[in-house]
């Protein structure tokens, strides 16, 4: 776990739509001829009462509704085939717990949230503290790891997006939202469309990582991912925000959607053993939003 990096904004923005001038046809002696412009499959795809009005217009407005409603309907159909190609590769949410469960009145003055536009990939980590935990006492000890980075280390919140325990429990973590693209900080130079989930414990080698655990990280992974129709298996293009991280501030990183925190932190986090599974965590998640092979 390591300082945030970067500055506060909201990354990307919607495309803007494609759009051009509407061509003018001129006869020979320069008047303007009442042409209607033909936009091929446009009639096949225009509903009966709109083309009966369109054959009431002048030729040249009848051309210019036509060629609106087939843009429309152009961009509608593209609209519902991105969606549908998302939605293809949905998973279900995961039960999560609320950080109001967990906190309380333990809850400190900060400031408000800050937010991505989507999320590109997931940063694995543990919380390098003790692991032979009663799950039961998690809350307790949660509310412990807020102390520690709130009090000691003087952040806003605790940096983890979310905290899953040995028994596949799944803790929400910084302030924001839990179906939102929080930006987080937990991997310096990182933190922007991406979620940060801690495994509470220390998964260093030789150490056994509960499949309760695993589980409930790819649920959690295939969930946060599949929104935005991201493979588990595949990579992401993130832009450094810090100089400290792997990368120089400002260049293009490709890294794995499902990442241990040491891809673009130098930290032997998340530890040997928890790395070690990471590529069952990345298939589990993909077999999760339904993707073949």
């Amino acid at each position: 776990m390591v300082p945030p990096g970067g500055t506060a904004h909201i990354a990307g923005g919607p495309d803007q739509p494609d759009s051009g001038p509407m061509r003018v046809f001129r006869g020979p002696g320069g008047d303007r001829e009442r042409r209607v412009v033909p936009v091929p499959g446009a009639a096949a795809r225009t509903p009966g009462a709109v083309r009966a009005l369109l054959g009431c217009l002048p030729g040249l407005a009848a051309a210019a509704a036509l060629a609106l409603c087939a843009s429309g309907v152009e961009r509608a159909a593209t609209t519902h085939e991105g969606q549908a190609a998302a939605d293809r590769y949905a998973a279900p949410r995961p039960p999560i717990v609320p950080r109001s469960r967990w906190l309380g009145d333990a809850a400190r003055a900060q400031p408000p949230p800050r937010y991505d536009d989507k999320v590109l990939a997931v940063f694995i980590h543990h919380t390098d503290t003790p692991n032979g935990y009663d799950c039961a006492d998690v809350p307790a000890i949660l509310r412990g790891v807020y102390t520690g980075q709130t009090g000691a280390r003087d952040w806003d919140d605790i940096g983890y997006n979310f905290v899953v325990d040995r028994c596949g429990t799944i803790y929400e973590g910084r302030a924001g939202g839990i179906d939102r693209p929080v930006t987080g900080a937990h991997t310096q130079g990182f933190n922007h469309r991406t979620t940060g989930i801690a495994a509470l414990g220390t998964f260093t080698a030789g150490v056994p990582v509960p499949d309760a655990l695993t589980d409930a990280i790819a649920a959690l992974a295939a969930w946060k991912l599949g929104r935005g129709d991201t493979d588990p298996r595949g990579k992401a293009s993130l832009v450094s925000s810090n100089g400290l991280s792997r990368y120089a501030a400002g260049s293009t990183a490709t890294l794995p959607a499902v990442a241990g925190h040491d891809e673009g932190y130098q930290t032997s986090c998340p530890g040997a053993a928890l790395t070690a599974r990471l590529p069952h965590i990345r298939d589990v998640a993909a077999r999760l939003q339904g993707r073949p092979g």
